[in-house]
């Protein structure tokens, strides 16, 4: 290991050792302690200290870092108290995560640290946008996010890779290239000879590191940050390392020929270190005995303390409420005058009276800039707003969503289009996986708004024409928002901006320009959760939402005979019952209609709730009506065959005659 050519002097060098010692002294023991069943599992970072140490003492402390298995290091040289660390490990309740999630998957605003999830990925696109909100508040500070070389196979990877280039965002990636994705070589991983060598097909500035060498990865990490803190720009960084122990410690390292074991023991950072710093007389034996005594000590004292804490106790109320983080609706009324507007132009002027009242608010989308988006909802804003805070995007749905975490994370407010709700399906893992868990196992919150044009009647075929909500309600941690009507649009949009938790907006692509009302021409919200009740009658209950209300309307202007209350649900999530429960129990029956296919949509489960909560109230089955069992089609006649307007009308009869 060539450590000659850095100029640091002897309180430096130190520091680096020691940094590197405490999560080498912290690891052996861990191994220990999954011997004995007192963690679950373990994912070593032994032989890889180096580049944790190295990359986090080069940045500044109010900088973030987005980690991965194997970067004990980072938190240790962030000095997070190991009591937490353990007790994290334990599952218990001084830990990060109140036992819900393991190991590295969390993270801290307090350390300026963002744990993983497993599926890689959308870290990196989290990373572009906490730098996007450093760039915009113009701090200069860089956002440094880890990989493995198993996870640039990832899209996730190249996503974030060009929008961090496109924008220009202060980003290092750093690819820890250890050699195998848990046992998938690099030859079947990838062609190039050098990850890095893909750098210049984003037009960005990549490097090669010896990450087994310490006073290299600091010194070059170092020069680099220092440059991209005055220069805003994303580097790539290849640290060249290897994974000395399995994947996980279950994996073993049976498919690792033993003379590549044998060559990288050779070249163990620490040990190589150790010995640099006891040539240099900067460090004796009796030296490296007092650190390792000291570090042992404070571990066993923390790992006693985490010990000796009881293990949570379940609660009910506990977990349910920590899904969602709270938030205090404040209900805004108008005095102002009204328009007759279309339910485009209700979204639009919701929107921008939101982006006037929170200046933290950015709207990212594809062509929604200078283009106004494809529906023009955005048409003008630039001109008020610029061109930082609507923010046109590559097409590229994961990575957005992510960086509208980032965002989020870095305390800004962010609301992305996607052009089709339909597209969401490529941005499905950051929504399910990342803004919908991160309150609940890391207390964070995801102050985000994705907005979802929807639904069929515009002959658009299979891929523009989804009302995929139920694919949504379905996942715990996200609001959903469907609002039939212009008013309740932009009432319901101006609360699910302010509102800090996730929430998919739900706009009908058919009502954009059909549906009329008069609106409140100056901003007040609506708050979630509460139905609509839009026709009074004693004989039966129509719940519906979206074009589904509208397709009710008209058929109670069509079939007479009978009083119904029409409600409109507006929100999915969170679902207003009580006032479904309170309408059947004076009706005493009930149908749904629904634009969505029928199995597994936001029907089946109202109808279960009813049968579970007012099944002695009912006079005849609950009714659900929606659209095939089909995707949607093209053509007119196929694709009114599929929704179920007209199989509406059948079921309402056939139900008020039973």
């Amino acid at each position: 290991m060539n450590y000659t050519g850095f100029d640091y002097g002897g309180d430096t060098l130190i520091a680096l050792y020691k940094a590197m010692l405490k999560p080498r002294m912290i690891e052996e023991k861990m191994l220990i302690l999954l011997r004995q069943g007192k963690i679950s599992k373990w994912f070593s970072g032994i032989g890889q200290e180096a580049i944790s140490v190295g990359v986090t003492m080069a940045m500044k402390n109010e900088e973030y870092i987005l980690t991965m298995h194997r970067n004990l290091g980072v938190f240790t040289t962030r000095k997070i108290p190991l009591y937490r660390l353990f007790a994290q490990w334990q599952g218990k309740a001084s830990g990060f995560t109140k036992g819900r999630d393991r190991s590295f998957h969390f993270g801290t605003q307090e350390y300026n640290i963002v744990g993983m999830i497993s599926h890689l990925g959308p870290q990196l696109g989290v990373a572009d946008g906490i730098a996007l909100a450093n760039k915009l508040k113009s701090k200069k500070l860089v956002t440094a996010v880890f990989t493995g070389e198993g996870g640039t196979s990832e899209g996730d990877f190249h996503e974030a890779l060009n929008v961090a280039a496109v924008w220009d965002l202060p980003v290092l990636f750093c690819i820890e290239n250890n050699g195998y994705g848990l046992s998938t070589p690099v030859s079947e991983q990838y062609r190039c000879k050098n990850l890095v060598d893909r750098a210049v097909g984003y037009g960005m500035e990549g490097h090669i590191i010896e990450g087994n060498n310490v006073l290299e990865v600091y010194a070059k990490v170092n020069e680099i940050v220092k440059s991209i803190r005055e220069n805003p720009r994303p580097v790539l960084l290849e640290f060249k390392t290897f994974r000395m122990r399995g994947h996980e410690e279950a994996s073993g390292t049976k498919y690792i020929p033993q003379n590549i074991l044998d060559e990288w023991a050779a070249k163990d950072p620490l040990e190589n270190y150790t010995k640099y710093l006891k040539d240099l007389e900067l460090l004796t034996d009796e030296m490296e005995s007092l650190f390792k005594e000291e570090i042992a000590v404070e571990i066993d004292e923390n790992l006693q303390k985490s010990f000796d804490e009881p293990e949570i106790v379940s609660s009910l109320s506990n977990e349910v409420n920590d899904v969602f983080k709270k938030f205090d609706y404040k209900h805004v009324v108008t005095n102002s005058s009204s328009d007759n507007i279309r339910l485009v132009d209700a979204i639009s002027n919701g929107l921008k009276q939101s982006m006037e009242r929170h200046d933290n608010l950015v709207i990212l989308g594809q062509d929604i800039a200078d283009y106004g988006g494809v529906f023009k909802v955005t048409d003008g804003f630039v001109n008020q707003f610029g061109k930082e805070r609507v923010r046109n995007t590559p097409i590229c749905e994961s990575a957005i969503v992510s960086a509208a975490m980032g965002l989020s994370i870095n305390g800004m407010k962010a609301v992305m289009e996607m052009q089709f709700a339909d597209f969401a399906s490529t941005g499905f893992n950051p929504v399910v996986n990342y803004l919908a868990k991160s309150y609940y196992r890391w207390a964070e919150k995801a102050d985000v708004v994705i907005r979802m044009p929807c639904g069929g009647g515009v002959a658009a075929g299979p891929f523009h024409s989804q009302t995929n909500e139920a694919w949504f309600t379905k996942t715990p941690g996200l609001k959903v928002v469907y609002p039939a009507f212009p008013y309740d649009a932009k009432g319901l949009l101006a609360t699910a901006i302010n509102d800090v938790n996730p929430v998919m907006f739900f706009e009908h692509k058919a009502l954009y320009r059909s549906s009329y009302q008069d609106v409140p021409t100056g901003y007040y919200t609506l708050p979630l959760g509460v139905a609509s009740v839009l026709r009074q009658g004693e004989d039966i209950t129509i719940v519906s939402y979206g074009m589904g209300v509208h397709w009710a309307l008209e058929t109670l202007e069509e079939v007479s005979g009978f009083g119904a209350d029409l409600i409109d649900l507006r929100t999915l999530q969170p679902l207003d019952m009580e006032s479904i429960y309170r309408s059947v129990k004076k009706t005493g029956k009930l149908i749904i209609l629904q634009e969505d296919s029928l199995f597994g949509g936001i029907a089946s489960d109202i109808s279960a709730l009813v049968m579970e909560n007012c099944f002695e109230f009912l006079d005849a089955p609950v009714k659900r009506v929606a659209s095939l069992e089909t995707p949607i089609p093209f053509s007119y006649n196929l694709e009114n065959n599929y929704l179920p307007k007209d199989r509406f009308v059948t079921a309402l009869k056939e139900l008020m005659a039973y």
